[in-house]
């Protein structure tokens, strides 16, 4: 938003080479900078939604038998099917928020749309990190309190090993694990998402300035 600002001194200046810009044209650009940014977060949500659904076809039967051994698969499915529908309620949530930027024709009610939107965004993350934090700990809670299943699905070849210590070594692995994918997806989101609201903001504070 540099420009704008760069605008805003020229604009009551009388003697400036550049062409005046009257409220409504400022309006306007933010106003088109501000739609095309939840456009942006909408066609990222989608992507996400198809990129995830290819993932999941490419998973093999043979992977899916071992949370059958842990009679973990239904809870998958329905996991699953519960988050499909969360995910669809969220893209029909960034759509509605794009077409109602799309035609706010007043101040008030586009900074008004801008919070909504970054409200909604962050709900989307955290649920996201929420998510994959609890079916991590379902699985795991789940898969650790069967060890000898669980040495089984990790030893298939049978080799000797101190079940104990594997035990030990396997839940060390699942906690640093859990702990660098939470970070990962925080530090996902944290760009992607958190360019795009940044520029939100800095829309909305723009808003806010051309209001007094």
């Amino acid at each position: 938003m540099k420009e704008l600002d760069l605008l805003k001194k020229d604009w009551n200046k009388k003697d400036t080479e550049f062409p005046k810009l009257s409220y409504n044209d400022i309006y306007k650009i933010i106003h088109k900078k501000s739609s095309s940014i939840v456009k942006w977060i909408f066609i990222i949500c989608i992507a996400e939604l198809f990129f995830w659904s290819f993932l999941n076809f490419l998973i093999p039967d043979s992977y899916l038998d071992i949370y059958e051994k842990f009679h973990l698969k239904t809870f998958l499915f329905v996991t699953q099917a519960i988050h499909y529908i969360i995910l669809f309620v969220f893209i029909y949530l960034f759509y509605r928020n794009f077409k109602a930027i799309c035609v706010k024709d007043t101040t008030n009610k586009l900074m008004k749309s801008i919070i909504k939107t970054r409200k909604t965004v962050n709900y989307y993350v955290y649920y996201n990190i929420i998510l994959y934090a609890i079916i991590s700990i379902v699985f795991n809670i789940s898969m650790f309190s069967q060890p000898d299943i669980l040495v089984e699905v990790m030893n298939p070849s049978g080799a000797d090993v101190d079940s104990q210590l594997f035990i030990n070594i396997m839940l060390i692995v699942q906690i640093v694990t859990f702990f660098i994918i939470c970070g990962l997806l925080w530090l996902y989101y944290r760009i992607i998402y958190g360019i795009l609201l940044k520029k939100l903001t800095r829309n909305y504070k723009e808003l806010e300035s051309l209001e007094f």
